[in-house]
Protein backbone atom coordinates (compact mmCIF):
# COMPACT_ATOMS: atom_id res chain seq x y z
CA UNK A 1 0.00 0.00 0.00
CA UNK A 2 1.12 3.87 -1.05
CA UNK A 3 0.30 6.97 1.00
CA UNK A 4 0.73 10.28 0.45
CA UNK A 5 3.30 12.35 2.39
CA UNK A 6 0.49 14.51 3.72
CA UNK A 7 -1.11 11.00 5.83
CA UNK A 8 -2.09 11.96 9.11
CA UNK A 9 -4.13 9.58 10.94
CA UNK A 10 -5.04 8.54 14.89
CA UNK A 11 -5.68 4.85 15.38
CA UNK A 12 -8.42 4.24 18.87
CA UNK A 13 -8.39 0.48 19.74
CA UNK A 14 -8.77 0.99 23.30
CA UNK A 15 -11.18 -2.58 23.68
CA UNK A 16 -9.45 -5.30 26.14
CA UNK A 17 -9.49 -8.40 23.95
CA UNK A 18 -9.75 -11.73 25.98
CA UNK A 19 -9.43 -14.96 23.74
CA UNK A 20 -10.13 -18.49 24.26
CA UNK A 21 -12.21 -21.93 24.52
CA UNK A 22 -14.19 -21.41 27.56
CA UNK A 23 -13.67 -17.70 28.19
CA UNK A 24 -16.56 -16.30 28.73
CA UNK A 25 -17.65 -18.11 31.71
CA UNK A 26 -13.67 -18.17 33.13
CA UNK A 27 -13.03 -15.09 32.55
CA UNK A 28 -16.04 -12.75 32.70
CA UNK A 29 -16.27 -12.56 36.77
CA UNK A 30 -12.41 -11.26 36.61
CA UNK A 31 -12.66 -8.90 33.82
CA UNK A 32 -16.17 -7.53 35.96
CA UNK A 33 -14.27 -6.95 39.00
CA UNK A 34 -11.46 -5.43 37.57
CA UNK A 35 -14.13 -2.92 36.37
CA UNK A 36 -15.42 -2.32 39.74
CA UNK A 37 -18.69 -3.18 38.98
CA UNK A 38 -21.09 -5.57 40.52
CA UNK A 39 -24.69 -5.39 39.33
CA UNK A 40 -25.27 -6.26 36.22
CA UNK A 41 -27.58 -6.59 33.55
CA UNK A 42 -27.48 -9.10 30.61
CA UNK A 43 -28.53 -7.95 27.34
CA UNK A 44 -29.38 -10.79 25.11
CA UNK A 45 -32.56 -12.17 22.24
CA UNK A 46 -34.63 -14.76 22.10
CA UNK A 47 -32.97 -16.80 20.01
CA UNK A 48 -29.71 -17.05 22.34
CA UNK A 49 -32.16 -17.91 25.02
CA UNK A 50 -33.36 -20.71 23.34
CA UNK A 51 -30.22 -22.30 21.87
CA UNK A 52 -29.02 -21.95 25.81
CA UNK A 53 -25.85 -19.99 25.08
CA UNK A 54 -26.57 -17.12 27.68
CA UNK A 55 -27.46 -19.83 29.95
CA UNK A 56 -23.82 -20.70 31.58
CA UNK A 57 -22.73 -17.19 31.63
CA UNK A 58 -25.88 -16.01 33.87
CA UNK A 59 -25.41 -19.00 36.33
CA UNK A 60 -21.43 -17.92 36.42
CA UNK A 61 -22.33 -14.46 37.40
CA UNK A 62 -24.94 -15.66 40.25
CA UNK A 63 -26.40 -12.70 42.13
CA UNK A 64 -24.13 -10.60 40.55
CA UNK A 65 -26.82 -10.67 37.65
CA UNK A 66 -29.55 -8.40 38.51
CA UNK A 67 -31.79 -8.87 35.25
CA UNK A 68 -32.06 -10.10 31.80
CA UNK A 69 -32.74 -7.98 29.21
CA UNK A 70 -33.75 -10.39 25.67
CA UNK A 71 -36.33 -8.29 23.95
CA UNK A 72 -33.97 -7.07 21.46
CA UNK A 73 -34.96 -8.11 17.21
CA UNK A 74 -33.21 -9.21 14.67
CA UNK A 75 -32.76 -4.88 13.94
CA UNK A 76 -32.63 -3.44 16.73
CA UNK A 77 -34.40 0.40 17.44
CA UNK A 78 -34.95 3.24 19.20
CA UNK A 79 -37.87 1.93 21.48
CA UNK A 80 -35.78 -1.18 22.30
CA UNK A 81 -32.98 1.06 23.56
CA UNK A 82 -35.10 2.81 25.45
CA UNK A 83 -36.95 -0.02 26.89
CA UNK A 84 -33.70 -1.92 27.49
CA UNK A 85 -32.04 1.28 29.16
CA UNK A 86 -35.35 1.80 31.82
CA UNK A 87 -35.12 -2.24 32.53
CA UNK A 88 -31.30 -1.68 33.59
CA UNK A 89 -31.84 1.80 35.88
CA UNK A 90 -34.90 -0.23 37.69
CA UNK A 91 -32.66 -2.99 38.84
CA UNK A 92 -29.97 -0.49 39.63
CA UNK A 93 -27.30 -2.27 37.31
CA UNK A 94 -23.71 -0.92 37.05
CA UNK A 95 -22.30 -2.71 33.80
CA UNK A 96 -24.18 -4.07 30.81
CA UNK A 97 -23.28 -7.34 29.41
CA UNK A 98 -23.82 -8.46 26.00
CA UNK A 99 -24.40 -11.84 24.37
CA UNK A 100 -25.53 -12.19 20.97
CA UNK A 101 -24.76 -10.23 17.70
CA UNK A 102 -24.40 -7.22 15.98
CA UNK A 103 -28.32 -6.24 17.18
CA UNK A 104 -27.79 -7.02 20.66
CA UNK A 105 -23.87 -5.58 21.13
CA UNK A 106 -25.78 -2.12 19.78
CA UNK A 107 -28.53 -2.13 21.75
CA UNK A 108 -26.22 -2.80 24.89
CA UNK A 109 -24.09 0.08 23.89
CA UNK A 110 -27.25 2.36 23.68
CA UNK A 111 -28.37 1.58 26.87
CA UNK A 112 -24.82 2.56 28.20
CA UNK A 113 -25.33 5.99 26.61
CA UNK A 114 -28.88 6.08 28.47
CA UNK A 115 -27.89 4.62 32.22
CA UNK A 116 -25.11 7.55 32.42
CA UNK A 117 -26.73 10.52 30.35
CA UNK A 118 -30.64 9.54 30.59
CA UNK A 119 -33.37 10.76 28.02
CA UNK A 120 -33.77 8.91 25.14
CA UNK A 121 -31.91 7.64 22.52
CA UNK A 122 -33.24 10.16 20.01
CA UNK A 123 -31.21 12.53 21.81
CA UNK A 124 -28.34 11.30 20.81
CA UNK A 125 -28.37 10.76 17.02
CA UNK A 126 -24.64 12.03 15.53
CA UNK A 127 -21.07 11.87 15.97
CA UNK A 128 -19.25 12.77 19.13
CA UNK A 129 -21.79 14.50 21.26
CA UNK A 130 -20.72 12.62 24.36
CA UNK A 131 -17.99 14.46 27.02
CA UNK A 132 -17.63 11.31 29.40
CA UNK A 133 -16.59 7.50 29.69
CA UNK A 134 -20.65 5.84 29.89
CA UNK A 135 -21.93 3.37 32.02
CA UNK A 136 -18.93 -0.17 31.43
CA UNK A 137 -19.75 -2.99 29.12
CA UNK A 138 -18.59 -5.95 28.64
CA UNK A 139 -19.26 -7.75 25.07
CA UNK A 140 -19.45 -11.61 24.58
CA UNK A 141 -19.99 -12.42 20.58
CA UNK A 142 -22.49 -15.03 19.77
CA UNK A 143 -21.20 -14.54 15.86
CA UNK A 144 -18.35 -13.69 14.17
CA UNK A 145 -18.67 -11.14 11.65
CA UNK A 146 -20.06 -7.52 13.09
CA UNK A 147 -16.95 -6.26 15.14
CA UNK A 148 -19.39 -4.56 17.12
CA UNK A 149 -17.13 -5.88 20.02
CA UNK A 150 -14.54 -3.50 19.69
CA UNK A 151 -16.18 -0.83 17.84
CA UNK A 152 -17.89 2.60 19.15
CA UNK A 153 -20.55 2.97 16.17
CA UNK A 154 -24.08 1.58 17.09
CA UNK A 155 -26.75 1.27 13.84
CA UNK A 156 -30.02 1.63 15.41
CA UNK A 157 -33.18 1.77 13.05
CA UNK A 158 -35.67 4.77 13.98
CA UNK A 159 -39.18 4.06 12.86
CA UNK A 160 -40.40 7.83 12.76
CA UNK A 161 -37.83 8.11 10.20
CA UNK A 162 -38.09 4.92 8.50
CA UNK A 163 -34.27 4.95 7.81
CA UNK A 164 -31.28 3.37 10.10
CA UNK A 165 -29.05 6.03 12.37
CA UNK A 166 -25.95 6.12 13.39
CA UNK A 167 -24.55 6.76 16.68
CA UNK A 168 -20.69 7.31 16.57
CA UNK A 169 -19.13 7.81 20.09
CA UNK A 170 -15.53 7.00 21.27
CA UNK A 171 -16.39 7.37 24.83
CA UNK A 172 -18.94 4.51 24.61
CA UNK A 173 -16.50 1.66 23.30
CA UNK A 174 -16.63 -1.40 24.88
CA UNK A 175 -14.22 -1.78 28.20
CA UNK A 176 -13.58 -5.84 27.48
CA UNK A 177 -14.71 -8.39 24.48
CA UNK A 178 -14.67 -11.88 25.45
CA UNK A 179 -14.02 -14.02 22.48
CA UNK A 180 -15.22 -17.71 23.38
CA UNK A 181 -15.27 -19.66 19.86
CA UNK A 182 -17.28 -22.58 21.91
CA UNK A 183 -20.23 -20.21 21.49
CA UNK A 184 -20.68 -19.97 17.88
CA UNK A 185 -20.20 -23.31 17.27
CA UNK A 186 -24.04 -23.99 16.98
CA UNK A 187 -24.16 -21.04 14.53
CA UNK A 188 -26.11 -22.44 11.15
CA UNK A 189 -24.51 -22.49 8.15
CA UNK A 190 -26.75 -19.17 6.93
CA UNK A 191 -25.67 -17.30 10.04
CA UNK A 192 -21.72 -18.15 9.93
CA UNK A 193 -21.86 -17.41 5.92
CA UNK A 194 -23.80 -14.20 6.51
CA UNK A 195 -21.98 -12.89 8.79
CA UNK A 196 -18.42 -13.81 7.88
CA UNK A 197 -19.64 -11.82 4.78
CA UNK A 198 -20.38 -8.97 6.47
CA UNK A 199 -16.62 -9.03 8.56
CA UNK A 200 -15.10 -9.44 4.84
CA UNK A 201 -16.68 -5.98 3.93
CA UNK A 202 -15.79 -4.33 6.52
CA UNK A 203 -12.13 -5.32 6.06
CA UNK A 204 -12.49 -4.55 2.49
CA UNK A 205 -13.99 -1.39 2.67
CA UNK A 206 -11.62 0.08 5.59
CA UNK A 207 -9.03 -0.60 2.73
CA UNK A 208 -10.95 0.97 0.03
CA UNK A 209 -12.01 4.24 2.56
CA UNK A 210 -10.95 7.44 1.67
CA UNK A 211 -10.27 7.54 5.73
CA UNK A 212 -7.56 4.31 5.13
CA UNK A 213 -4.53 4.30 7.16
CA UNK A 214 -1.51 1.53 7.81
CA UNK A 215 -2.89 0.30 10.71
CA UNK A 216 -6.25 -0.39 9.94
CA UNK A 217 -5.05 -1.67 6.40
CA UNK A 218 -3.20 -4.41 8.29
CA UNK A 219 -5.86 -5.50 10.52
CA UNK A 220 -7.77 -5.49 7.06
CA UNK A 221 -5.39 -7.31 5.30
CA UNK A 222 -4.66 -10.45 7.57
CA UNK A 223 -8.82 -10.64 8.34
CA UNK A 224 -9.26 -10.90 4.63
CA UNK A 225 -6.44 -13.86 4.52
CA UNK A 226 -8.26 -15.56 7.56
CA UNK A 227 -11.93 -15.49 6.22
CA UNK A 228 -11.46 -16.51 2.86
CA UNK A 229 -9.42 -19.24 3.85
CA UNK A 230 -11.36 -20.25 7.51
CA UNK A 231 -14.52 -19.08 6.58
CA UNK A 232 -15.25 -22.39 4.26
CA UNK A 233 -14.10 -24.78 6.41
CA UNK A 234 -16.63 -23.31 9.21
CA UNK A 235 -19.46 -23.76 6.66
CA UNK A 236 -18.05 -27.84 5.65
CA UNK A 237 -17.68 -28.44 9.62
CA UNK A 238 -19.56 -26.24 12.19
CA UNK A 239 -17.77 -28.11 14.94
CA UNK A 240 -14.39 -26.89 13.82
CA UNK A 241 -13.51 -25.14 16.69
CA UNK A 242 -10.02 -23.78 15.42
CA UNK A 243 -11.72 -22.49 11.89
CA UNK A 244 -14.33 -20.84 14.21
CA UNK A 245 -11.74 -19.41 16.18
CA UNK A 246 -9.85 -17.46 13.63
CA UNK A 247 -12.77 -16.39 11.91
CA UNK A 248 -13.74 -14.60 15.23
CA UNK A 249 -10.76 -13.12 15.25
CA UNK A 250 -10.76 -12.05 11.69
CA UNK A 251 -14.26 -10.48 12.60
CA UNK A 252 -12.77 -8.73 15.63
CA UNK A 253 -9.71 -7.42 13.36
CA UNK A 254 -12.01 -6.26 10.73
CA UNK A 255 -14.08 -4.76 13.64
CA UNK A 256 -10.84 -2.52 14.42
CA UNK A 257 -10.40 -1.81 10.56
CA UNK A 258 -13.39 0.12 10.24
CA UNK A 259 -14.13 1.18 13.19
CA UNK A 260 -10.89 3.24 12.24
CA UNK A 261 -11.22 3.60 8.48
CA UNK A 262 -14.70 3.60 8.28
CA UNK A 263 -16.79 1.92 5.71
CA UNK A 264 -17.87 2.82 2.24
CA UNK A 265 -21.03 2.55 -0.31
CA UNK A 266 -22.00 -1.43 0.42
CA UNK A 267 -22.59 -0.30 3.93
CA UNK A 268 -24.66 2.72 2.92
CA UNK A 269 -26.42 0.49 0.39
CA UNK A 270 -26.93 -2.15 3.15
CA UNK A 271 -28.41 -0.02 5.61
CA UNK A 272 -30.46 1.53 3.17
CA UNK A 273 -32.15 -1.99 1.57
CA UNK A 274 -32.31 -3.30 5.53
CA UNK A 275 -34.32 -0.35 6.26
CA UNK A 276 -36.72 -0.36 3.54
CA UNK A 277 -37.19 -3.86 2.95
CA UNK A 278 -36.13 -5.22 6.16
CA UNK A 279 -32.86 -7.70 4.26
CA UNK A 280 -30.38 -8.76 6.90
CA UNK A 281 -26.98 -6.82 7.01
CA UNK A 282 -25.02 -9.43 6.79
CA UNK A 283 -26.44 -10.82 3.82
CA UNK A 284 -27.04 -7.41 2.21
CA UNK A 285 -23.74 -6.51 2.56
CA UNK A 286 -22.03 -10.15 1.12
CA UNK A 287 -24.65 -9.83 -1.79
CA UNK A 288 -23.85 -6.28 -2.43
CA UNK A 289 -19.89 -6.54 -2.17
CA UNK A 290 -18.46 -7.63 -5.18
CA UNK A 291 -21.04 -5.39 -7.42
CA UNK A 292 -19.62 -2.27 -5.58
CA UNK A 293 -15.65 -3.79 -5.82
CA UNK A 294 -16.52 -3.70 -9.40
CA UNK A 295 -18.52 -0.26 -9.37
CA UNK A 296 -15.26 1.13 -8.02
CA UNK A 297 -12.96 -0.19 -10.61
CA UNK A 298 -14.76 0.29 -13.49
CA UNK A 299 -13.62 4.22 -14.09
CA UNK A 300 -10.76 3.27 -14.19
CA UNK A 301 -9.45 5.19 -11.25
CA UNK A 302 -5.75 3.48 -10.82
CA UNK A 303 -6.04 4.07 -6.76
CA UNK A 304 -8.77 1.51 -6.45
CA UNK A 305 -7.24 -0.46 -8.87
CA UNK A 306 -4.11 -1.13 -6.94
CA UNK A 307 -5.60 -1.57 -3.54
CA UNK A 308 -7.71 -4.30 -4.46
CA UNK A 309 -4.78 -5.76 -6.40
CA UNK A 310 -3.62 -5.47 -2.92
CA UNK A 311 -7.10 -7.28 -1.61
CA UNK A 312 -6.60 -10.01 -4.18
CA UNK A 313 -3.01 -11.36 -2.94
CA UNK A 314 -4.82 -11.37 0.59
CA UNK A 315 -7.52 -13.72 -1.03
CA UNK A 316 -4.78 -15.47 -2.52
CA UNK A 317 -6.21 -15.58 -6.64
CA UNK A 318 -2.73 -12.99 -7.33
CA UNK A 319 1.07 -12.10 -7.23
CA UNK A 320 2.76 -8.83 -6.89
CA UNK A 321 3.65 -9.27 -10.07
CA UNK A 322 0.31 -9.35 -11.86
CA UNK A 323 -0.89 -6.69 -13.41
CA UNK A 324 -3.06 -4.35 -11.13
CA UNK A 325 -5.98 -4.14 -13.38
CA UNK A 326 -6.13 -8.43 -13.71
CA UNK A 327 -5.23 -8.08 -10.16
CA UNK A 328 -8.01 -5.91 -8.91
CA UNK A 329 -10.45 -7.90 -11.32
CA UNK A 330 -9.84 -11.13 -10.11
CA UNK A 331 -10.34 -10.02 -6.32
CA UNK A 332 -14.01 -9.39 -7.65
CA UNK A 333 -14.20 -12.63 -9.53
CA UNK A 334 -13.14 -14.24 -6.38
CA UNK A 335 -15.26 -12.77 -3.75
CA UNK A 336 -18.70 -14.17 -6.17
CA UNK A 337 -16.59 -17.30 -6.33
CA UNK A 338 -16.13 -17.10 -2.19
CA UNK A 339 -20.00 -16.50 -2.10
CA UNK A 340 -20.59 -19.40 -4.09
CA UNK A 341 -18.55 -21.87 -2.14
CA UNK A 342 -19.95 -20.92 1.04
CA UNK A 343 -23.43 -21.07 0.47
CA UNK A 344 -24.25 -17.40 1.01
CA UNK A 345 -27.63 -15.60 -1.11
CA UNK A 346 -26.54 -14.33 -4.06
CA UNK A 347 -29.20 -11.76 -5.17
CA UNK A 348 -31.60 -9.23 -3.09
CA UNK A 349 -34.66 -10.82 -4.90
CA UNK A 350 -34.15 -13.79 -2.99
CA UNK A 351 -35.27 -11.83 0.44
CA UNK A 352 -38.60 -10.41 -1.79
CA UNK A 353 -36.51 -7.25 -2.92
CA UNK A 354 -38.34 -5.15 -5.61
CA UNK A 355 -37.77 -2.70 -8.12
CA UNK A 356 -39.81 -0.32 -5.94
CA UNK A 357 -37.80 -1.26 -2.63
CA UNK A 358 -34.34 -0.22 -4.32
CA UNK A 359 -35.29 2.44 -5.67
CA UNK A 360 -36.65 3.98 -2.43
CA UNK A 361 -33.07 2.66 -0.73
CA UNK A 362 -31.05 4.14 -3.36
CA UNK A 363 -32.40 7.81 -2.63
CA UNK A 364 -31.71 6.77 1.26
CA UNK A 365 -28.31 5.59 0.35
CA UNK A 366 -26.92 8.96 -1.29
CA UNK A 367 -27.84 10.71 2.70
CA UNK A 368 -25.93 7.60 4.57
CA UNK A 369 -22.79 8.84 6.05
CA UNK A 370 -21.02 5.78 5.05
CA UNK A 371 -21.14 6.61 1.63
CA UNK A 372 -18.82 9.58 1.77
CA UNK A 373 -16.44 7.41 2.73
CA UNK A 374 -16.25 5.37 -0.30
CA UNK A 375 -13.14 5.83 -2.46
CA UNK A 376 -15.19 6.58 -5.54
CA UNK A 377 -17.22 9.66 -5.27
CA UNK A 378 -20.89 9.09 -5.41
CA UNK A 379 -22.84 11.70 -5.48
CA UNK A 380 -26.26 10.60 -7.95
CA UNK A 381 -29.02 8.16 -7.22
CA UNK A 382 -29.01 6.57 -10.61
CA UNK A 383 -25.17 5.27 -9.96
CA UNK A 384 -26.62 3.81 -6.21
CA UNK A 385 -29.68 2.03 -8.63
CA UNK A 386 -27.55 1.12 -10.96
CA UNK A 387 -25.60 -1.22 -8.77
CA UNK A 388 -29.06 -2.21 -6.57
CA UNK A 389 -30.28 -3.37 -10.12
CA UNK A 390 -27.09 -5.90 -10.81
CA UNK A 391 -27.59 -6.99 -7.46
CA UNK A 392 -31.27 -7.63 -7.41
Amino acid sequence: MVYDDSLSFVYFGPTKIIFGSGSSTSELESEMSALGCSRAVVVTDPGIIKAGLSEKIVKTLGDKCVGVFSDVPQDTGIDVVNRGAAFAREKGADIVISIGGGSVIDTAKCMCILLTEGGSLANYEGIQLLTRLQTPHIVIPTTAGTGSEVTWVAVIYDKDKGQKILIVETYNAPRAAILDPQLTLKLPPILTASTGMDAMTHAIEAMTSVQREPMADAMGLHAIRLLSTYLPQCIKDGSNINARGQVQLAATMAGWSFGNAMVGLVHAMAHSIGAVARVPHGVSCGILLPYCMDFNISDGDQDAIDIYATIAQALGVSTRDDEPKKAATAAVNEIFSLLKKIGHPLKLSEFGVKEADIIKAADLSIADGAIVNNIRCVSEKDEVLEVYRKAL
